[in-house]
């Protein structure tokens, strides 16, 4: 048997699942509140999600039967296999339902419970970020070119991302504040595009909570092939979730921590 391109591999997998969501997006669809049974905010699934979710998975294990697969929509396989797929169909379901094209498709590889390749991808607008950890690159309308943070290095020249700031919960939030107080310019409910737009030297920090492996594992190997950092607010490894914190340079990561520290 031929060796397989994980690459050119993971680049199929965002196309299938794309040509899977693309028919539900700017449409009237079914919606189900995942949040409803337990009580908690607004949790939102579609037909769109479980599609592509189903399409990759199905894909991943008629080539890779040994791999595992950790996925929102759908049980885990074999989390304690060599290589395990992390996925997210759609991160950003609810600009997927308002019809902003802010959302992605997140695909990651992890080896030995590391983060070794990622894709994120945006079928609508014919995006596709990818990273291994030594390099990161964008292919789209435009061609291909290799993504590189900006490297800016102090808060005060920073331009920050969060998803929503009513998500940090109790100290979360006056910590999550001060850095939001610190920074030039802050921007809302961008997802995972943000990563990808701090790897594309566009913005320089971006700050989340409550997020799990299938929301940032992908986007690990993006953010640091292109030079940028990415731990949780306490600097351990990303690859769980949590508290996460990415920043285009060192220096901004370690003054973005001395403000989340206190949480």
């Amino acid at each position: 048997m031929r060796p397989v391109d994980l690459t050119a591999f993971i680049e199929t997998l965002a196309r299938q699942s794309g040509e899977a969501i693309l028919p539900f997006f700017r449409t009237t669809l079914s919606v189900q509140d995942k949040g409803r049974a337990t009580g908690t905010v607004f949790d939102p699934v579609t037909e769109a999600d479980r599609a592509a979710e189903t399409v990759i998975r199905r894909r991943i294990l008629e080539t890779f039967p040994s791999h595992g697969i950790l996925g929102e929509e759908f049980a885990d396989e074999r989390l304690d296999a060599e290589h395990v797929w992390v996925i997210d169909p759609i991160d950003g379901t609810r600009a997927f339902l308002c019809g902003l094209p802010v959302w992605g498709t997140l695909i990651g590889l992890m080896r030995h419970n590391r983060p070794v390749l990622g894709v994120m991808h945006q079928p609508y607008t014919g995006e596709m970020f990818l990273g291994d950890g030594a390099k990161a690159w964008v292919k789209g309308p435009r061609g291909t070119r290799e993504l590189r943070v900006r490297g800016c290095e102090t808060l005060a020249d920073a331009t920050l991302m969060t998803t929503d700031p009513r998500l940090f919960a109790g100290s979360e939030r006056p910590a999550y504040e001060a850095v939001e107080k610190a920074v030039r310019l802050t921007r809302y409910g961008t997802d995972c595009y943000a990563y990808a737009m701090l790897a594309a030297g566009q913005v320089d920090l971006v700050i989340e909570a409550g997020l799990q492996p299938y929301d940032i594992v992908a986007l690990i190997p993006i953010i640091e092939g292109a030079g940028g950092v990415v731990t949780t607010w306490d600097g351990q490894p990303a690859r769980e979730g949590g508290r996460i914190v990415a920043a285009g340079s060192p220096a901004l990561h370690a003054a973005a921590l001395a403000h989340l520290g206190r949480a």
